[in-house]
C-alpha cells in the first residue's frame, strides 16, 4: 500500500528539513564572495561618514555654535536615510522576484556611487539631507542579497552561508571608519598635497570619493561575473546549492510546486512565522541603531557634557578595530554557537547584551572625568570599558545572523523570498529611522535638561531592551522548519 503524498501548504515555512543530519552541502564560494564584495559597498560608504559627521554638523551655521544641538541634526540625517529606504525597499525586493536579483543589485550600487559623491560635495544641511535620502531611495540591496544567499544554500549549510554576512559588515566597519577618520580634512594633515582651495571648501569630499570608487568597482565586477540565482520562469526547477559548480541555468534538482510557484501577493506573506521573525528583526535593528548612533556621538562629545571628547581619527580607528574583531568572531564562532544553542536562544542573548552596551556609556564618562581631573589613571579604565562595549556589540551581531535564518525559513515559497526579505527590510528601515533620532534626541534632551545627570537616555533604552526580550521569547529555539524540537 503506497503512502499518500503530502501536498505543500502555501502557509508552511519555506525550508523543510527532512534530513537534518546529512552531510553539509559545499558552499558556492565564488558567488558568495561576489555577493559579499558588493555587500561591502554599503557599510563602507555609510560608516565612512561616522568619524566626522558630528564635526561636519558642528561646522554648519544652523547649530549657532551650540554643540549641544549636534545630536539632533546627526540623528536626523541618519534617520532620514532609513525613512527614505523604508519607502522603496519593499518595491525593490518585490521587483527582484519578477525581473531577477542582479539588475536590482546593480541599480542599488549606482545609487550608492551617486549619493556618496553628493554627500562629499554638500556644505549645507539640506544638501546633506538630499544626498542621504537619495542613498536610501535607490538602495534596496541588503534584502536582495539575503534572498540570494538563501537561494544559494540549503538547510545543511545555511548557517555557514549567513555567517559570512557579518564578514562584509565587519570589513565595512574596518575600512569605512578608517577612510572617514584618516582622509577627512586632508588639507590639515597633508597641506603640501592638498593645498588647492577645493579641499578647504569641501574638506570631507576625499573619503566620500574613495568610498564611491569602491562601490563603482563593485558594480563593474558584479555586472561581469555575478550570476542570477532566480529563475524567472515559474515552471523551471529551482537551483540548489549542491549544484553550485554549474551555471544557474544548468542546475537541476527535484522541487515541489511550492518551490517553483509564482510570487505571492503581499497579504499572503503575513503568516505567523514571518510576523514573529520580522518583529524580532525590527527590535534588534532598533536597539542596534540606537547604540551605533550613540557611539560616535557620545565619544565625540566633550567630557563635561557626558562624552569622551575623542577625535574623528580616534573614533574611526576604534570602530575599525571593532569591525576586525567582529568579522573574526562571527566567522569562527557563529555556526558553532547557533548549532549548540539554536538561533532562537542566540537572538535572546543578543538582545539582552544591549543592557551592557548602553550602561557602558555613563561608566566610560565617569572614568574619563577621573582621568581628566585626577592623575590620569582613569585612561586605562576608559579603554577597557570601550573594549567591553564593542565586544558585546559583536555578540548582538550573532542575533542578526540568526534572524536571517528565521526569515529564510519563514518565506511561504521561493519566488516570494525577495518580498519576504523586502517586507522585513521595510519594517527594519522604519525602526532604523526611529532608532538614531530617538537615541540622539534623548541624549541631547538629557544633557540640555540635566535629567538624571544626563543619563536619562540610557534608562529609556534599557526599557526598550526589556520589550525586545518579550518579543524574542516568541521565537522557537530552532528555525521554523524545526518547530517540533524542544
Amino acid at each position: 500500500m503506497s503512502t499518500p503524498q503530502t501536498i505543500p501548504d502555501e502557509e508552511a515555512p519555506l525550508l523543510q528539513s527532512n534530513n537534518a543530519s546529512r552531510k553539509p552541502t559545499p558552499l558556492p564560494k565564488m558567488q558568495l564572495f561576489l555577493l559579499l564584495l558588493l555587500r561591502l559597498a554599503e557599510p563602507i560608504t555609510s560608516h565612512s561618514i561616522s568619524p566626522y559627521i558630528n564635526q561636519l554638523v558642528s561646522e554648519l551655521s544652523i547649530i549657532g555654535g551650540d554643540k549641544r544641538k549636534v545630536g539632533y541634526y546627526t540623528g536626523m540625517l541618519v534617520s532620514l536615510h532609513y525613512a527614505a529606504e523604508a519607502i522603496t525597499v519593499l518595491q525593490w525586493s518585490r521587483l527582484s522576484d519578477h525581473i531577477g536579483r542582479k539588475p536590482v543589485l546593480l541599480v542599488g550600487l549606482l545609487g550608492t556611487v551617486v549619493s556618496t559623491i553628493m554627500f562629499g560635495l554638500s556644505r549645507s544641511l539640506w544638501a546633506l539631507v538630499l544626498s542621504r535620502c537619495l542613498n536610501g531611495l535607490l538602495n534596496g540591496n541588503l534584502g536582495v542579497i539575503k534572498s540570494m544567499i538563501a537561494e544559494l544554500t540549503d538547510e545543511t549549510n545555511v548557517a555557514r552561508g549567513f555567517s559570512l554576512m557579518p564578514m562584509s559588515r565587519a570589513f565595512g566597519y574596518i575600512i569605512g571608519p578608517f577612510i572617514g577618520g584618516v582622509l577627512s580634512r586632508p588639507q590639515d594633515r597633508w597641506p603640501d598635497h592638498f593645498s588647492h582651495p577645493f579641499w578647504a571648501k569641501y574638506p570631507y569630499f576625499l573619503p566620500c570619493l574613495v568610498a564611491s570608487v569602491y562601490a563603482f568597482i563593485s558594480f563593474l565586477i558584479s555586472a561581469m561575473y555575478l550570476e542570477e540565482t532566480l529563475d524567472c520562469n515559474p515552471s523551471a526547477k529551482y537551483q540548489s546549492s549542491k549544484d553550485h559548480l554549474k551555471t544557474p541555468r544548468e542546475r537541476t534538482s527535484e522541487t515541489s510546486p511550492k518551490e517553483t510557484g509564482k510570487p505571492l501577493p503581499l497579504r499572503a506573506l503575513l503568516t505567523i512565522p514571518v510576523i514573529v521573525s520580522v518583529s524580532n528583526y525590527a527590535m534588534l535593528a532598533l536597539l542596534d541603531m540606537a547604540a551605533m548612533a550613540l557611539i560616535p556621538l557620545v565619544w565625540a562629545t566633550p567630557v563635561d557634557l557626558g562624552g569622551l571628547n575623542l577625535s574623528p581619527k580616534t573614533i574611526g580607528l576604534w570602530l575599525s578595530g571593532y569591525g576586525c574583531l567582529n568579522g573574526v568572531l562571527q566567522f569562527i564562532f557563529f555556526p558553532r554557537v547557533v548549532g549548540r544553542l539554536g538561533p532562537g536562544r542566540v537572538v535572546l542573548i543578543s538582545i539582552a547584551s544591549f543592557v551592557i552596551i548602553y550602561t557602558m556609556f555613563p561608566f566610560e564618562n565617569m572614568a574619563a572625568r577621573y582621568a581628566t581631573h585626577g592623575d590620569g589613571g582613569g585612561n586605562l579604565t576608559v579603554w577597557l570599558l570601550v573594549v567591553l562595549q564593542l565586544s558585546f556589540i559583536c555578540v548582538t551581531d550573532m542575533g542578526f545572523n540568526s534572524i536571517f535564518m528565521f526569515l529564510a525559513a519563514a518565506a511561504p515559497n521561493k519566488r516570494s523570498l525577495g518580498a519576504t526579505n523586502g517586507l522585513a527590510q521595510t519594517v527594519v528601515a522604519v525602526q532604523r529611522t526611529v532608532g538614531p533620532a530617538v537615541a540622539a534626541s534623548l541624549f541631547a534632551f538629557s544633557l540640555a535638561n540635566n535629567v538624571m545627570g544626563g543619563n536619562f537616555v540610557y534608562v529609556v533604552l534599557v526599557g526598550f531592551v526589556c520589550v525586545g526580550l518579550c518579543v524574542a521569547r516568541q521565537l522557537p529555539r530552532y528555525t521554523w522548519n524545526h518547530v517540533d524540537r524542544k
